[in-house]
């Protein structure tokens, strides 16, 4: 098995375990959260592999680019956990099960992509890495290049973002703004790194991966607003509210 489906898949593993915990912990271990998990699981997977080939659109690289597009797994993902509840009429929202779970997936399988993909663009800075050469779609690679560590960028962030997760667990109150600040924070940051990753620019030198992400940064940033108004975020801001 190649090295990069053996973290992606130990990085599924490790989100499955921390769902599984996070869900006893809140006391909502039972057969719909177990099928909205079924659901993550098969959206991701063709998420991953119809995003992969909608930028070939080449039906024979349909198994072969899938794998790489993690925003098409993330947003298959989350459509298959909303089918998955539908189709049984499970109402309880799970996105804060979930939250804590893909951060650290997230972070485990981005060692895979970090040890066997291009890592980022060339850069002068001191902690640029150097690829082998026989890496895949990787010019630098071949002449030496110091590149930027983007996947290290990101498990960092990751790792950031899991621990901070389970401090804030215990104190929002309101059910789904856990997963609503992962996603916000996810967004706005695999936004900014696409800078330094080795994506191909395709329009006012913005990858395509930034402009999927622009329309939902927007409506996330509206989501926010929404709840900040609202109060959500309070017990994280040490804000209160006037009588």
């Amino acid at each position: 098995m190649p090295l990069h489906e053996i973290f992606v898949g130990l990085g599924v593993l490790a989100a499955s375990v921390m769902f599984f915990l996070e869900a006893r912990r809140r006391g909502a271990l039972n057969e719909q959260s177990l099928v909205a998990v079924a659901g993550a699981l098969v959206g991701g997977a063709i998420g991953m592999r119809l995003s992969g080939w909608l930028e070939t659109l080449n039906l024979s690289d349909l198994w072969l680019y899938g794998s790489r597009s993690i925003l098409g797994g993330l947003t298959g993902a989350y459509v298959g956990v909303l089918v998955a509840k539908r189709f049984i009429g499970y109402r309880e929202k799970t996105g804060d099960l979930f939250a804590p779970a893909v951060a650290l997936g997230m972070a485990i399988g981005r060692i895979g992509c970090h040890l066997t993909e291009a890592p980022g663009r060339p850069t002068s800075l001191p902690w640029g890495v150097h690829a082998p050469p026989t890496t895949p779609e990787c010019p630098g690679c071949l002449t030496g290049q110091a590149m930027h560590p983007s996947f290290i960028y990101e498990i960092i962030f990751q790792l950031a973002v899991f621990a901070a997760l389970l401090w804030a667990r215990g104190r929002l109150t309101q059910p789904g703004e856990l997963f609503t600040l992962y996603l916000a924070a996810y967004a706005a940051f695999r936004f900014l790194v696409e800078f330094t990753r080795a994506n191909e620019t395709v329009w006012l030198d913005l990858t395509r991966p930034q402009w999927f992400l622009i329309p939902g940064l927007a409506l996330l940033a509206l989501r926010l607003r929404y709840g900040y108004r609202r109060g959500y975020y309070d017990p994280l801001l040490n804000r209160r509210v006037m009588a």
